[in-house]
């Protein structure tokens, strides 16, 4: 990476609060910690993350690095002309794969207007904001069913708020969050519709990590929320470690039980109990598992961020094996198919293959 991209990045960083969330239990206070977070590659905040400064020698191999080149320069190359991405999916252009698609290029040093990808992030955000409603729900006319893209889309624009000049990205992500925090159910999560009626954990861990990038960027959350939301997903956690979709349905999988144990993380829980239970239940699905993984790259996004937040010994252990099985399964082209699509899988892919870079905020804990 070149020293203006180092420079932009460093620069943007100073600009945001990471705020730590620490809860020590129900009911207990929670402690605010801020921290001037400089984003770098090949390191990390001493103290807060448990990877060493060194690890990306060893994390990124020749083949990864391949993928990623060609995987980025596919990805450019898809968006229309209105800075969208989810044409070649059944949804049409879409907010949530644009918000991703904006992520998997800052995970590789692009920033808006800056760094080789900085045309597309900076697309990608008009897109986004262009597409905020007055209610602060951010959809696209084509997407039935908005709650995912909305907080695929509010992670996006929390994770770049402090790297763009935009003045209308606050109001835009303080309206976004707002919308958040009214739709939470009773139960303490989210469905798919922005309306205060049934939830699922698939839904409720967007949003839960949405609220913790808004945080950390600045943007006031109660502590209330996040409370109830941790609650919701004790509540579907089975005995077996794994995590049911809804309170009143079924048995554990993989995707969803990774996104428990993310959500857990996101909330604010890195130890205990249910978190361990939960982690034993996700590494049973260690690749090559695929012929009992469904929703793939939803459940790897999680899981890869679930192993990273729990420290040295689970990342070494996870890491390869998922690594390795991207580069494989990734298409001669430069794509990955996706269950939304090829830009949707491409997204997802780039963004896990790009974590040992330790560039989005949002992975830092």
């Amino acid at each position: 990476m070149n020293n203006r991209i180092i420079l932009s990045l460093q620069q943007s960083a100073r600009t945001m609060a990471q705020t730590r969330w620490m809860r020590a239990g129900r009911g207990a206070a929670w402690l605010i910690v801020v921290v001037c977070v400089v984003m770098m590659p090949h390191r990390v905040i001493a103290g807060d993350a448990p990877h060493t400064a060194s690890a990306t020698s060893t994390e990124i191999s020749a083949a990864s690095k391949l993928a990623v080149i060609n995987a980025m320069s596919w990805l450019a190359k898809q968006q229309a002309e209105d800075g969208s991405y989810g044409s070649l999916s059944h949804y049409g252009p879409h907010v949530g794969i644009t918000g991703l698609a904006g992520l998997a290029f800052i995970s590789g040093g692009s920033t808006p207007g800056r760094g080789p990808y900085g045309v597309q992030v900076t697309r990608a955000l008009d897109f986004v904001l262009d597409h905020a409603s007055e209610s602060g729900l951010l959809a696209a006319e084509t997407y039935h069913g908005p709650m995912y893209g909305h907080g695929f889309a509010t992670l996006f624009l929390a994770e770049v708020y402090g790297m763009t000049p935009r003045p209308d990205a606050r109001e835009t992500l303080r309206r976004a969050v707002r919308l958040i925090v009214n739709t939470q159910n009773e139960e303490g999560g989210w469905r798919y519709q922005p309306v205060r009626a049934d939830a699922d954990l698939s839904v409720t861990i967007c949003q839960v990590m949405a609220l913790r990038a808004a945080r950390n960027s600045g943007i006031h959350v109660d502590k209330v929320v996040i409370d109830n939301a941790i609650d919701y997903v004790r509540a579907s956690q089975n005995p077996d470690g794994g995590f049911r979709y809804m309170l009143n349905s079924g048995g554990s999988a993989f995707a969803r039980s990774a996104a428990g144990v993310a959500a857990l993380q996101y909330s604010g829980i890195y130890s205990g109990d249910e978190l361990q239970r939960g982690l034993e239940y996700v590494r049973r699905f260690a690749p090559p598992k695929e012929q009992t993984v469904g929703h793939y790259f939803y459940g790897h996004y999680y899981a890869a961020q679930a192993m990273f937040l729990a420290g040295d010994g689970q990342w070494r252990s996870w890491w390869p094996a998922v690594r390795d099985e991207l580069v494989q399964k990734q298409d001669a082209e430069g794509f990955w198919r996706g269950q939304a699509g090829q830009e949707y899988g491409t997204a997802m892919a780039l963004i896990i293959l790009q974590m040992p870079n330790r560039l989005l905020p949002i992975f830092q804990k």
